[in-house]
């Protein structure tokens, strides 16, 4: 990859001021394509990789835009003063940004010559070799892990965990930093016996020392309408604060650090 610049890949958003997806201020990129199709995502925009048009707010917008990694970095050092000043960097998140592993690795190299901090947020639903290709420019993989049972998981995602489950003990041994970070989603995970099970699960990836539960919220239900499709958790609440607690009481137990967002 020597001119790494020009490599060319699909986003459908670039988000500054971050204070999520990572530590500090943050730029994060999306990019567009996913092999899974979680009921609850709340970016249905990002799943498919061909560009699309969606209503918002009445109007026709189109979502995705194809762009060398050149011209991301101009928007990305606009904010290295807030990076340096608050230990933040940026974060590609998506959609799955496995499925678009070339650009992927590109932008992150691209970061790491500017001398920021790199995350990605993904659930590493891939062959473990195109993880390795972004490794050397990556400084924390936030991995999304859903749920351990394989059938409830093809049930509400579309695809079984198995490679996903095991590709997160692997990236225990090779990723720099790995954070296991769990949506919490009313009909799907939110008992204290599956979250404890993740929680379990999650305590024996090597050097795994952070749990991050993410609470279930309606944020992109508008954003099905806007696609010609059908949100089919509508009728399913957020849960409570205190709920919530509970939930992080049973996740706790795994002796790792757990907490509420992130």
């Amino acid at each position: 990859m020597e001119d790494y610049g020009k490599v060319t890949g699909r986003i459908f958003d670039i988000q500054r001021y971050s204070i999520h997806d990572g530590p500090g201020i943050r730029t994060i990129v999306f990019l567009k394509g996913c092999v899974l199709r979680c009921r609850w995502c709340c970016n249905p925009e990002s799943q498919e990789y061909k560009i699309q048009t969606m209503t918002v707010a009445g109007k026709e917008k189109v979502i995705g835009r194809d762009v060398t990694v050149d011209e991301v970095m101009l928007e990305i050092v606009k904010d290295n003063q807030y990076y340096r000043r608050s230990g933040g960097g940026v974060t590609l998140s998506g959609g799955e940004s496995l499925c678009q592993p070339e650009f992927a690795a590109a932008l992150l190299r691209a970061c790491k010559d500017n001398g920021l901090h790199t995350a990605i947020e993904s659930t590493a639903c891939a062959p473990f070799e195109t993880i390795e290709k972004i490794l050397p420019y990556l400084d924390l993989y936030l991995m999304d892990i859903k749920h351990v049972d394989s059938a409830k998981h093809k049930e509400f995602t579309g695809k079984s965990n198995e490679l996903i489950l095991e590709n997160a003990m692997k990236l225990g041994k090779a990723a720099k930093e790995l954070i296991i970070r769990v949506p919490v989603i009313p009909t799907f995970n939110n008992t204290e016996r599956e979250i404890r099970a993740i929680a379990n699960f999650a305590s024996k990836i090597p050097n795994v020392k952070e749990l991050h539960l993410l609470p279930y919220h309606r944020l992109g239900q508008d954003k099905y309408e806007g696609l010609g499709r059908e949100y089919t958790l509508k009728n399913i609440e957020p849960m409570t604060d205190e709920y919530m607690q509970t939930l992080l009481k049973a996740a706790s137990e795994s002796g790792l650090k757990c907490q509420i967002g992130g």
